[in-house]
């Protein structure tokens, strides 16, 4: 069995798209309308084929409760892996990205969190979980 696709509940797909691919590099793979909505994903551009990010709107209160939850509890909503740690919040906050958290030594892991700008922190880290 293989993860194929996960999601990350955004408020707004179209920003979140432009967020996605324009600032943090992934590539747009399924943008098909689907009434009031779009089934977007987003795959990493060194793995076009692999696990796609679906930009899923949060219009369930649920959904919309728990992201708040999270958010006030600085909480990220999923995790990304880099090579350099260092390196991409540089990059990341030469764009304009605001972290919550700035790169941290956890012993195997070290992780920065950031805000998506779509109501959701994300974490990005370098190491393995051991």
């Amino acid at each position: 069995m293989n993860i194929n696709l996960t999601s990350v509940a955004v408020d707004d797909q179209d920003k979140a798209l432009r967020f996605y691919t324009e600032v943090l590099g992934f590539q747009a793979k399924h943008d098909i309308p689907m009434g009031k909505y779009r089934w977007i994903t987003v795959v990493s551009p060194g793995d076009p084929d692999g696990t796609e990010l679906c930009l899923e709107p949060d219009e369930h209160p649920a959904t919309q409760t728990y992201k708040a939850a999270l958010v006030k509890d600085g909480i990220p909503f999923t995790a990304f892996a880099v090579d350099d740690l260092t390196a991409e919040h540089k990059r990341l906050g030469a764009l304009g990205v605001r972290f919550t958290q700035p790169p941290k030594d956890y012993g195997s892991v070290s992780a920065a969190i950031f805000d998506d700008t779509c109501g959701n922190l994300i974490q990005i880290t370098q190491g393995e979980m051991t």
